[in-house]
């Protein structure tokens, strides 16, 4: 039997609407931007009012651990400062850091402005108990409040850590969790008795005599500390961690991808301002970068690291910062650090750098060659950005 046109056009319909429907539903199955939602990760049992021997969840931090913090240390500890730029690991630095713990205890320190849990919080431990140099234990704490800063748990890890590693996030937390407590003189004692201690991101944000601290909960843009040098948002802190070899250093993270050259030396001549010496200078570090600086002040950059160091310093510059007004600049040196130079932490000399450039500012215009005018400032953040 043979169907007309006209007959045959409402079956053809209902198949393509079959059709449209059936891929529908295979669309939602195999596209992973439309995956359904996975159950949350499964939470640790509570944190006991005593020694914490397992990862726990608690009201005032979360707890990780991998190995035997009772167990012995290997070896001795060597003095050493690991600044990481964040975007990645570099395996060196974590492995230089576990050495200079003499393979012994590493305490990770993180923190969060709520109570939310991550269960990637304790991921490192592994890692430093594996590849990154056989250490017998490392513990993990996650702030949630200020009070942690206080836990005699907290502080016993920290007493008898061989080596810190600050994690990234948001170096406010670790200021308003952390500064006038405990935490923060265990910090600068674990330095004094020759402990290695190493900042990724905000931690490194942090590690610097001078850092910069985002009082509004957001980070600041280039742009807007070069608009207003002495504005609200410009938030700098003086008295928090005391390391050696930073004393007169501040610095800054993910560097070069983020375009916080600008920002940075809004820092630097902050900092400097109605100084005749102009001693603190700045240090901004590529993102999957890292660089060491050992007992005596020298630093170099990390094999494996992708990227450069680059130290702002005010020889021979002139500037004004004037309250409201655009940071006005001139020949701001800029030396950029690779794997070949060396650093000196003490004044942020840089032996045999890569390059070695001025840069000036009036208003909102850049003098400068690429890849330093690239650098300066950005007028769009990418989604998705911490």
């Amino acid at each position: 039997m043979t169907l007309s046109r006209r007959e045959l056009l409402p079956l053809w319909s209902g198949f393509v609407l079959l059709f449209a429907a059936a891929n529908a539903v295979s669309a939602v199955h195999t596209d992973p931007a439309v995956e359904p939602a996975t159950a949350a990760a499964p939470q640790p049992a509570p944190c006991p009012s005593g020694v914490l021997t397992r990862d726990c969840r608690g009201q005032d931090f979360d707890y990780f651990v991998s190995g035997n913090p009772a167990a012995t240390r290997p070896g001795k500890t060597r003095f050493g400062l690991v600044l990481m730029g964040g975007g990645g690991y570099i395996d060196a630095a974590y492995e230089e850091l576990a050495q200079r713990a003499g393979r012994g205890h590493i305490v990770v320190l993180r923190a969060t402005d709520d109570h939310s849990f991550d269960p990637e919080d304790g991921k490192l431990g592994p890692l430093f108990l594996g590849k990154w140099g056989q250490t017998v234990s490392c513990q993990t704490f996650t702030f949630h409040s200020r009070a942690a800063a206080f836990d005699s748990r907290v502080i016993a890890a920290l007493t008898n850590a061989d080596g810190v590693f600050l994690a990234g996030g948001d170096q406010a937390n670790y200021v308003h969790y952390w500064k006038g407590t405990p935490v923060q003189r265990a910090l600068n004692d674990l330095v004094k008795r020759n402990g290695p201690i190493g900042g990724n991101s905000a931690g490194l944000a942090v590690l610097g005599h001078y850092s910069y601290i985002d009082v509004d909960g957001g980070s600041l843009e280039s742009k807007d500390a070069l608009a207003d040098p002495l504005g609200r948002a410009v938030g700098l802190e003086s008295d928090f961690l005391h390391f050696q070899g930073l004393e007169n250093a501040i610095t800054d993270t993910h560097f070069s991808a983020r375009s916080r050259l600008g920002r940075l030396i809004v820092f630097v001549t902050r900092l400097n301002n109605g100084s005749s010496s102009s001693r603190v200078y700045g240090i901004g570090v590529d993102e999957r970068t890292a660089v060491l600086i050992d007992a005596d002040g020298i630093g170099h950059v990390v094999a494996g690291s992708e990227g450069s160091a680059w130290v702002v310093t005010l020889d021979g510059a002139k500037w004004v910062v004037a309250q409201g007004k655009p940071l006005s600049a001139q020949n701001v040196v800029i030396k950029q650090l690779t794997q070949t130079g060396v650093f000196h932490a003490k004044d942020g000399g840089v032996d045999k750098p890569a390059s070695v450039k001025r840069v000036s500012l009036e208003s909102t215009t850049v003098v400068a060659d690429e890849p330093l005018k690239s650098m300066m400032l950005r007028y769009q953040v990418p989604a998705g950005e911490d």
